[in-house]
């Protein structure tokens, strides 16, 4: 009996009716809709940090309203067990859906021409609007100008405001707009100086269209943050916000622990559960905790097929993380060592939160920062300590991976321009100079962040301090610096060939989890023995190999070392 295909993953498919349709698998969040007209506002904000499922949400919020609606990609799904509700609403509304995800420019012009392509694709939607027995020949005219590459400021402020009343006098119903990554055209104008033009844009298109429309039934915005209202949601009444720390609506942006092992259970990668956990849970929203889904789907759609694949970072490579290198680069202004210490560590900060702030104030202060990477999910909370502040932790492993590579990419730079520090510290490495090389590198772990003796795993500590060294010996010359290699009858964390020296070096890092760096360093050495590394280094044609044992315990470090002739 052939065995029944599991459903493909929809790695980058944010298409509800592709997704249904195409039999892709899906993590039902219809409730949603349930709860948005139950929770009644004229026009609500959703903020949440990227690839936590927003843009989903809406092209199902649109599949489900919008007239002509093919009303069996909800079958099976929750919403379709409320038959009274969806008898009342589905298919029951003209929908205008846009998004500015795409208005990515470097400059103000060229965004506004494509704030202007928005209006175009989305009103060519509706073209049959042109032929309306119920649209006067002005209407039409109207109309017209909303599909014209050249647009006036007065045409775009008032577009989508004129399109839903050309749309609910032809359908004689009340419109639903749903509008998509609303803040990405004013965090890139604020990025490359076009702010105040941005501004005035967004707040005329929106305004127009959210204040005192008679046409709209109700709107849904998303976003990463809560622009303050003053910005560009001037005198937009019956406004609702929901961000990351309301418990309205906290489970359905990202995966709930359930849903995370349903899906493992699916594709049959049960015993994956705890390091898909350990690498993509962690995220708090209101009271429900959650993981992030795009990391999820990647890893089980890649796991599924490669039974040794260990977890990975996806969600470092969807977008930049300058929130997290200027974050970094404040230690002693306004960010201290042990602050940063204590997170990476896997402790608790407490920090007062403003999750309402201009594109322009983020990084106006440090108390600004904290709350940035607070609603961009760099951090998240565990729990309100009093008003608005929170207890914040780094949510889990990859996102703490994030902070560390950052980390060493600021110590890597200053310790390149630090080169007679450096110079001492591969010489002393050479020669089989242990007390140099403790000297040396004790010094560089005092000048950048430790890792603190908290619940983090040996195995990370170990990988920090293992990265440190590998970020200081790729600076030196004539050296093959190789990390992690096949070494005798083991792997060794490095291996050094100087090639014109005929020397090889083997270092084994060890952390010295009850602070005894003297047996820590002896354990090294004895792996070391056992495992025959300097095999490695004689196939390699070494003549003499110095074999490092490095114990590492916050600041401190102890070197201990042995020499071998290979000939």
């Amino acid at each position: 009996m052939t065995a029944m295909l599991k459903k493909r993953l929809p790695v980058g498919i944010e298409n509800f009716e592709k997704i249904r349709r195409d039999g892709f698998y899906y993590v039902d969040k219809t409730d949603l809709i349930k709860e948005l007209l139950e929770n009644w506002g004229e026009v609500n904000l959703f903020t949440r940090p990227r690839r936590f499922g927003k843009t989903l949400n809406m092209s199902m919020f649109q599949c489900f309203f919008e007239i002509g609606c093919d009303k069996s990609l909800f079958d099976g799904l929750r919403i379709a067990e409320e038959s009274t509700l969806c008898e009342t609403y589905m298919g029951k509304f003209p929908v205008i859906s846009i998004s500015l995800k795409g208005i990515d420019a470097a400059d103000y012009e060229t965004a506004r021409n494509l704030m202007v392509k928005v209006v175009n694709e989305e009103a060519r939607r509706f073209q049959f609007l042109t032929e309306s027995s119920r649209l006067t020949d002005t209407d039409k005219m109207l109309f017209g100008q909303l599909l014209q590459k050249e647009m006036d400021d007065e045409t775009l402020f008032c577009s989508l405001r004129e399109l839903t009343e050309l749309l609910r006098k032809h359908y004689e119903k009340q419109v639903i707009v749903l509008i998509d990554e609303y803040d990405v055209p004013l965090a890139k104008a604020n990025e490359l100086g076009y702010y105040g033009e941005m501004v005035r844009l967004i707040r005329g298109i929106f305004g127009s269209a959210l204040k005192t429309n008679h046409n709209l039934y109700f709107a849904v915005l998303t976003g990463c943050l809560r622009v303050a209202k003053e910005s560009i949601f001037t005198g937009v009444n019956n406004f609702n916000t929901f961000t990351i720390t309301d418990v309205d609506f906290d489970e359905y942006f990202g995966f709930t622990d359930a849903e995370v092992k349903e899906m493992l259970e699916e594709y049959q990668l049960g015993s994956s559960y705890e390091d898909v956990r350990e690498w993509y849970d962690g995220y708090r929203f209101g009271n429900v905790d959650v993981y992030c889904p795009w990391d999820v789907i990647c890893y089980v759609n890649k796991r599924r097929t490669d039974p040794a694949l260990q977890p990975q970072n996806y969600w470092l490579n969807t977008s930049g993380n300058e929130v997290v290198r200027h974050f970094i680069e404040a230690l002693g202004d306004g960010v201290t060592k042990t602050e940063m210490e204590r997170l990476i560590g896997g402790e608790i900060v407490q920090k007062e939160i403003h999750e309402e702030m201009t594109y322009h104030d983020l990084y106006a202060d440090m108390g600004n920062v904290w709350s940035v990477l607070f609603m961009t999910g760099y951090l998240t909370q565990r729990g309100r300590a009093d008003g608005n502040l929170y207890n914040l932790v780094i949510p889990n492993r990859e996102i703490r991976n994030i902070f560390t590579e950052q980390i060493m990419k600021m110590f890597q730079e200053q310790a390149e321009q630090d080169g007679e520090t450096l110079g001492r510290f591969c010489d002393a490495l050479e020669q089989g100079n242990a007390e140099e090389v403790e000297r040396c590198f004790t010094g560089y772990m005092r000048k950048t962040v430790s890792i603190r003796d908290t619940f983090v795993r040996k195995a990370t500590k170990e990988n920090f301090y293992h990265g440190m060294l590998i970020g200081l010996l790729g600076f030196k010359e004539g050296w093959t610096v190789m990390s992690n290699r096949e070494a005798g009858d083991g792997f060794s964390d490095i291996q050094i060939l100087i090639d014109d020296a005929e020397t090889g070096i083997v270092i084994e890092v060890k952390y010295a989890q009850n602070g005894d760096l003297e047996a820590e360093c002896q354990k090294a050495l004895t792996q070391m023995r056992a495992l025959h590394y300097e095999d490695g280094m004689r196939n390699a044609g070494m003549q003499k190999v110095f074999k490092y044992g490095i114990a590492c315990w916050k600041k401190t470090c102890k070197v201990v070392v042995e020499s071998e002739s290979l000939v």
